[in-house]
């Protein structure tokens, strides 16, 4: 057995000791991106164990990723949330920013949905609106399946061609229809950070098909991909891209920050219309 697989069972072997409802699998899985956090106010019957008494758990040093395992319920759907990521501008490696979706494929989630907030590239994108990820574009630099294969979680060469699952997707914009919310969609490029992106580099990923860019979230897809389990994704419009915004435009964390509290009642409803009305997440891999 790898040390990535040890580490993964024993990380989902800690967290079904902590809470029998880990033992069942069946869940929605999510990731809340930056000033996301509040969503797990939402939750239900909730317990919540900060991450620095999980093992194998990596600790977050960003404003607005909390760092902690929420389980839950939404309108009666079991949701496990992890209320935060690591980076890899962090330092963090790819395997790091991975294990805890790894960990939540592991401890049979139906789905997992991956938010993020990213800076808008499209000219109609305005900030605060809510973009349905459907494709990727990795300019990271990094993969999180580079070295020996992890036979254990999947192939060497996983099929990327429908990485980010049309049938949730599709049920995500209806959601956000029912809801009031409706949501963008669009293809989201990844880029390593921590510093933001030039003027010349986001005219560049427009041209390359890109819609909105951000510092995270595609090794994470990938890793799931990777184990069968089924992916979909939400940007947060938290910014315009950088010379998207005019010339004085200055790019900061705050403003992402601020963006993703304004915005967490309008995730919530849409995850809750997705929840009550749509079961597209659940059922095969």
């Amino acid at each position: 057995m790898s040390a990535i697989e040890a580490s993964i069972k024993q990380s989902a072997q800690a967290l079904r000791d902590w809470d029998q409802r880990l033992a069942t699998g069946g869940f929605l899985g999510m990731v809340l991106g930056s000033g996301l956090g509040a969503v797990v106010e939402h939750l239900e019957e909730c317990r919540e164990l900060p991450y620095s008494e999980i093992p194998g758990f990596a600790l977050p040093s960003v404003e607005g990723h909390t760092g902690s395992l929420c389980v839950g319920s939404l309108e009666g759907r079991s949701v496990v949330i992890l209320r935060g990521r690591v980076h890899l501008y962090e330092g963090f490696s790819p395997a790091q920013a991975v294990h805890g979706v790894r960990v939540l494929a592991r401890l049979g989630a139906d789905a997992i949905l991956l938010t993020n907030s990213a800076g808008g590239i499209r000219e109609d994108l305005q900030v605060g609106d809510l973009l349905a990820i459907t494709d990727h574009i990795n300019l990271s630099g990094r993969n999180p399946l580079m070295g020996p294969n992890e036979d254990q979680l999947g192939p060497r060469f996983p099929d990327l061609t429908r990485a980010w699952d049309p049938a949730i997707t599709a049920a995500l914009l209806k959601a956000g229809e029912k809801a009031g919310v409706p949501l963008k969609q669009g293809v989201y490029v990844a880029v390593i950070g921590p510093s933001y992106e030039t003027p010349a580099e986001v005219r560049m990923m427009a041209r390359i098909g890109a819609d909105v860019v951000g510092m995270s979230t595609v090794v994470e897809a990938i890793a799931v991909r990777h184990m069968g389990t089924r992916v979909a994704g939400i940007s947060l419009v938290s910014n315009a891209a950088a010379g998207m915004g005019g010339a004085q435009q200055v790019l900061n964390h705050e403003e992402v920050g601020e963006a993703g509290k304004q915005a967490t009642q309008r995730v919530v409803r849409v995850l809750k219309e997705l929840l009550i009305n749509d079961q597209s997440w659940r059922g095969e891999r």
